[in-house]
């Protein structure tokens, strides 16, 4: 084999490889896969850039498919040592259009029309609760 085709022949594997990484870049599953017309009506992350990240998440999901919800949080950004928090309500019934920081993170009225809350804390534990403030 001649140095020319030797090249052409690495030419060859390295855009076969650079097409397959795109591809699987592309291709990996995302929110966008999940049944359940997830739609984010809320967001909150705190501007704090030199201490823990807390994101707060309000979403809206057409039913109750529990297994659903909680991989749409797995989905969701993490950050180490901070807390990603998702609050999960019917889209045909009331969910907040705001939500805060804190011990309370929405407005009280939205409590009973909770359906799950999915948190992953500091240390990277994930805890998934259905019906959170129905206790």
């Amino acid at each position: 084999m001649s140095s020319k085709s030797i090249k052409y022949l690495l030419l060859a594997i390295s855009a076969v490889l650079v097409i397959f990484f795109i591809y699987d870049s592309f291709s990996q599953p995302s929110v966008d896969d999940l049944k359940g017309d997830f739609k984010e009506v809320a967001f909150y992350r705190n501007e704090n850039n030199t201490g823990p990240i807390v994101r707060i998440y309000a979403v809206t999901v057409a039913d109750t498919l529990w297994q659903e919800m909680e991989q749409y949080g797995n989905y969701m950004p993490h950050t180490k040592y901070g807390t990603t928090r998702v609050y999960f309500f019917l889209n045909s019934q009331p969910a907040p259009d705001q939500v805060q920081p804190g011990q309370q993170n929405f407005d009280p009225q939205f409590a009973p029309y909770t359906l799950a809350r999915y948190e992953k804390d500091a240390m990277g534990q994930v805890s998934f609760m259905r019906h959170p403030f129905s206790r």
